[in-house]
């Protein structure tokens, strides 16, 4: 049996009140929408380069938002000491590159996982917690609204991908 991207519960978060609650709701739809823009399609679907001129498809995507979780809220904020979610000496774009139409579903639930951890990480640290990365100071409030605009942007580019793949749009 063929693996289908599945749809992903709907997220809602608050519109009033502090702002973290708001940014934990932004970051929680952003997630959301990426997986939507997945929903309903195939290992080797997912894995298509839908635009000849780039090395993006819909499954790089999903593993580089995995990285980037990681990244950000792991080895970053929380400041633990887990190796990188792609072998390095297969350059900085193997969640781009690296990738398997078979292991979709193992990377869709990789994604998942890491950003069950990311939100583990931060959920204790308040929004006003610092870190350094190469002499820059950077707060957990930062982190969120990075993570928000860094979805946003590659959302854009999911929705582009999908559209070229099935025509499918507003997802």
């Amino acid at each position: 049996m063929t693996w289908i991207a599945p749809t992903p519960n709907p997220v809602d978060g608050p519109l009033l009140g502090d702002d973290r609650p708001i940014l934990e709701g932004f970051l929680a739809w952003q997630r959301s929408t990426l997986l939507n823009i997945c929903a309903g399609l195939t290992g080797e679907q997912l894995a298509q380069r839908a635009v000849p001129s780039s090395n993006l498809s819909l499954l790089g995507l999903v593993r580089h938002m995995a990285k980037v979780e990681r990244t950000w809220f792991r080895q970053r904020v929380a400041g633990d000491e887990v190796g990188p979610l792609y072998d390095p000496d297969l350059g900085p774009d193997a969640d781009f590159n690296d990738l398997f139409p078979a292991l979709a579903e193992h990377d869709f639930a990789r994604f998942a996982e890491e950003c069950r951890l990311a939100d583990a990480a931060a959920a204790e640290l308040p929004f006003d917690h610092t870190f350094t990365v190469r002499d820059d100071t950077y707060s957990l409030r930062f982190v969120y609204v990075h993570m928000i605009a860094e979805y946003s942007r590659h959302n854009g580019h999911a929705d582009l991908l999908r559209e070229a793949i099935d025509g499918t749009t507003g997802a």
